[in-house]
């Protein structure tokens, strides 16, 4: 293996495991280098030079932006060296603590902030940014420097996400969508001081590739990209007294709460949120889970039928994610006969829901709380609009109800939980997880399985549907047949997969989630890092163990439901087509 031997760090002799730079040595023995350009996700950009160190006494390759030497030359007693790009070898002795260092960092802060629209108590990122938090680190209580940056250009055109003043040209949300993505929206323009992230020619972003997955706002480590903010729409609707809300929870939101709302990282807060949501003045609340039962049924029969009758040799694409249908109508408009017609869970719940209200005396005003920024793009379609009136009314992220709980002072760890509204208010564990990579294939194999006993649950389950790696494939016996599964997450991958199908290779049903991991690591859930996105998949294959219920079509909702409010009209209030993506505009 390479990268084998000691490094000593701050007078400590540390053994290396093969790391690909020096800054993974370092946080491996527990020093949090300050950084604003890394990104272990992302290729290495050894821009901000945050994390430089001083290295003496070793011979290093290293990346060519390293200064003050070239690759392959002796490194000089104290160089100072950007650790996220050095390749540790053995001998090397760093120190990452010195005088010297603290007066760099504080330079490059305050070169940054110079630069920066620092009204931060106004900025929706406050609290949550890296540059205000390493400047309380370093104790940055002034800057010597004008600002002498043009004042950007706002762009607010997308539905998804804002483009503020705020960038400090770090690079990540280009190498997220560029690299992860494969999307390619944004770029650098220019250079020198004159450099800034733009679109192509400088459109606006509701016009460029962009297909609304808010993974660079994500990756942001200011508030250059952010969310979409549409809590105004929902606490106007609140305070009118002839309106009533009616809001659906998303699977993953309720493991995405614990850390800014004290109650666990991966801790399911559902029971809880319904409690905050009654309190805030919602009239009825129910579980998208309820719909991802509905997606299970209608898909499952979707592609039963297709591997009867089809002929064309294509998988069937799953549909629930908005920015990948979005990146397929972009992209592969070839491959839209062949995703599937249902509708997302989001939509068939509200469908549903619309229906059921639409001879109340009061109007309905429909809220679905999503961890997902592509949500709001979906419920402005003119596909989901029917006799004028959206489904959806109003899409809030994660972040956007949290914020909201916050603002109305509920203590939040502190409430008992409550269950969901009638009717709608039985959810199996397969609708759970469809929160996490791999839920949705594995709900619908536990309904086209002709083994419903708890043994074929756990073969299911280990199929290989399960895991974060981006790319999985399984094999399940289907009659006397095999069924050959994909399930991709983040639309890089989703590419590979899509060229390797092209070129001839067989898939009968693909899973497509553009957010890396799935829906519990969307762009409108609180930042997380990989081990709190896999607390939060444990949070909901939790949820799925202690669920009475375990197959959607078990759900006693499932029947009354297609006897009742879907009778004669399952078509149109559960299925869609794809063929443009065309938004509704005010």
């Amino acid at each position: 293996m390479e990268n084998q031997g000691y490094v000593t760090i701050d007078g400590m002799p540390v053994e290396l495991h093969g790391e690909r730079n020096l800054l993974e040595v370092i946080r491996r023995v527990g020093i949090k280098l300050p950084t604003f350009c890394y990104s272990s996700d992302l290729s290495i950009y050894g821009a901000c030079r945050m994390c430089i160190v001083e290295v003496k006494g070793a011979r290093s390759l290293v990346a060519s932006c390293v200064y003050p030497i070239n690759p392959g030359m002796e490194v000089e007693r104290g160089s100072l060296m950007a650790s996220c790009s050095t390749i540790p070898k053995d001998g090397m002795v760093i120190r990452t603590n010195t005088e010297r260092l603290r007066k760099y960092r504080k330079n490059i802060l305050e070169l940054l902030l110079a630069n920066h629209c620092r009204d931060c108590t106004t900025c929706l990122n406050n609290g949550k940014c890296k540059l205000q938090d390493l400047a309380m680190r370093y104790n940055i209580t002034s800057i010597r420097f004008p600002n002498t940056a043009p004042e950007p250009i706002p762009d607010d055109s997308s539905l998804c996400i804002s483009r503020a003043a705020k960038c400090v040209l770090c690079g990540d949300c280009v190498r997220m969508c560029n690299e992860i993505q494969n999307v390619g929206a944004i770029d650098f323009a220019f250079r020198g001081s004159k450099a800034y992230i733009s679109t192509a020619f400088g459109i606006p972003l509701a016009e460029s590739p962009c297909v609304g997955c808010g993974q660079c706002a994500a990756v942001c480590p200011t508030g250059a990209l952010i969310v979409k903010n549409d809590t105004r729409k929902l606490w106007e609707a609140l305070d009118d007294p002839n309106v009533k809300v009616v809001a659906q929870i998303a699977p993953a939101v309720r493991v995405a709460l614990g850390k800014e709302l004290k109650i666990g990282e991966g801790e399911n807060g559902m029971g809880k949120l319904v409690t905050a949501l009654r309190r805030m003045g919602f009239d009825e609340v129910y579980d998208t889970s309820t719909g991802a039962d509905f997606t299970v049924l209608e898909e499952a029969g979707e592609f039963l039928n297709k591997l009867e009758t089809d002929t064309s040799g294509m998988p069937l694409f799953t549909s629930c994610c908005p920015a990948w249908v979005n990146y397929c109508e972009k992209n592969h408009p070839d491959l839209l006969p062949y995703v599937s017609t249902c509708k997302s869970p989001m939509e068939m719940l509200a469908a549903i829901i619309k229906e059921q209200h639409k001879n109340n005396r009061k109007k309905c005003f429909h809220v679905a709380i999503m961890p997902c920024t592509a949500k709001k793009y979906e419920c402005a379609r003119d596909e989901f609009i029917r006799d004028g009136e959206p489904d959806v009314d109003v899409v809030i992220t994660t972040q956007e109800i949290i914020q909201m709980i916050k603002e109305s002072g509920i203590m939040f760890a502190e409430l008992a939980s409550e269950s969901v509204d009638m009717p709608l208010n039985t959810a199996t564990g397969a609708g759970m997880i469809f929160g996490v990579t791999g839920g949705v294939t594995e709900a619908v194999l536990r309904r086209v399985s002709t083994d419903k006993t708890s043994t074929s649950l756990q073969a299911i389950a280990y199929r290989g549907v399960r895991g974060f790696d981006g790319v999985k494939e399984a094999v399940v016996p289907y009659g006397d047949r095999k069924i050959k599964i994909a399930v991709v997450s983040g639309l890089g991958n989703a590419e590979k997969l899509i060229q390797a199908i092209k070129a001839g290779e067989h898939y009968d049903f693909v899973e497509v989630m553009a957010c890396p991991n799935g829906c519990i690591a969307g762009a409108g859930q609180p930042f997380s890092f990989q081990k709190d996105k896999e607390k939060r998949g444990e949070g909901l294959y939790n949820a799925d163990i202690v669920a009475s219920i375990k197959r959607s079509e078990e759900n006693p909702l499932i029947i009354p439901t297609y006897n009742g409010v879907l009778k004669g009209r399952v078509h149109e209030l559960l299925h869609v087509h794809y063929s443009k993506g065309d938004v509704a505009h005010d």
